[in-house]
Parts: C-alpha cells; sequence; structure tokens
C-alpha cells in the first residue's frame, strides 16, 4: 500500500526546525531528508528512521521495524510523532550522525562511432 501524500506532508511538517527538509517519492513510498541526507522512510503511512546513537538516546524505548521486505531493521516512531520537538530534535541528531551523501560520477560523455 502508497503512503498518502498527505501524510508524508504532515511528517515533513512535524521535521520543522531540523533543518531543510525535503521529500522524494520512490517506488510509491518517500524518503525524508535534512540537509540532503536521507533519515527517514514513510512507508505504509508510517515513519521509520535511520537508527543511531543519538536517536536511540532520544527516543529511550525503541520499536523496530522494517519498511520494506529486505530492508534493515529501523526505528518505528508512532506515538512520538505528535510531538513536533522531539521530532525535530531526532531528526536534526539522526542527521548528524549519518555520513554525507557520496557525490554522484559524472556522467560521461556519449561517443559517436
Amino acid at each position: 500500500m502508497a503512503s498518502d501524500l498527505s501524510f508524508v506532508e504532515y511528517v515533513r511538517d512535524q521535521m520543522h526546525g531540523a533543518g531543510t527538509v525535503t521529500f522524494k517519492k520512490m517506488f510509491g513510498e518517500y524518503a525524508l531528508y535534512v540537509d540532503e541526507k536521507v533519515v527517514a522512510l514513510v512507508c505504509d503511512n508510517q515513519l521509520f528512521v535511520k537508527p543511531t546513537v543519538a536517536g536511540r538516546a532520544l527516543l529511550g524505548t525503541v520499536t523496530e521495524g522494517l519498511p520494506y521486505p529486505g530492508a534493515k531493521p529501523q526505528f518505528l516512531v508512532t506515538e512520538q510523532l505528535e510531538d513536533q520537538g522531539l521530532i525535530a530534535e531526532l531528526m536534526r541528531a539522526t542527521a548528524a550522525e549519518l555520513p554525507r551523501p557520496k557525490p554522484k560520477p559524472a556522467k560521461k560523455a556519449e561517443r559517436t562511432r
């Protein structure tokens, strides 16, 4: 089941204050970015946050789930989603721990025969 855009926009709004927050649709679901780093996924209208030490410390007791078959476990955020301050802090802390995305290789010029 694909996620609803309205739910993704709600999650984005809850992340206000975490940095530059954007999202991108991927395979019917959404990736959430803070300052160009993927910090979370929205799958089946559920928020999955990349696991980090700082995130675990902020959330305390965490529930882990799989956003899609074959994925690595991630933090499943449910009731905490209502706390905008906590969500913004969680996303800032998660982004701070994650590495910068690798630059995409330059496209090669097309060869003519």
